[in-house]
């Protein structure tokens, strides 16, 4: 069966992207713990992240270590936290997330219903860093 991600990727459902190559595309996530709080996620659809080829994996690093610097010039945040879990989504992809503490990296402490002129604007001033 086709993941989400996979059908955001292919344009069957909406996403607020902020980049996209021929191996990874990054977009908000829909339950942002922090303002800036992306996904990264390769277009090939692969289950967990330990079955991705090591060139896919150095790629995507370097896509989220670009990325980092850009949320880190957008956003107040002592740090930019890297977390890959794979419970949510049965496709590999890791979260960027703006964090000055521990608890900023608590995926349960996503807002469930962020306004969409919210996310317009982070998704606005991401892409205007890049």
């Amino acid at each position: 069966m086709t993941s989400v991600f996979t059908k955001i990727i292919n344009g069957e459902l909406p996403a607020r992207f902020v980049y996209k190559d021929d191996k990874v595309v990054s977009f908000l996530t829909i339950n942002p713990v922090t303002p800036g709080h992306l996904l990264i996620v390769p277009i090939k659809e692969v289950d967990h992240w330990v079955d991705l080829d090591m060139k896919t994996i150095d790629h995507i690093m370097k896509v989220a270590q670009k990325l980092s610097a850009v949320l880190m010039k957008c956003f107040d945040s002592e740090r930019i936290g890297l977390e890959i879990a794979g419970f949510e989504v049965a496709h590999a992809h890791i979260h960027l997330i703006p964090a000055n503490s521990n608890l900023d990296m608590d995926l349960s402490r996503g807002d469930p219903t962020p306004s969409h002129e919210f996310m317009d604007a982070i998704q606005a001033k991401i892409i205007a860093a890049l």
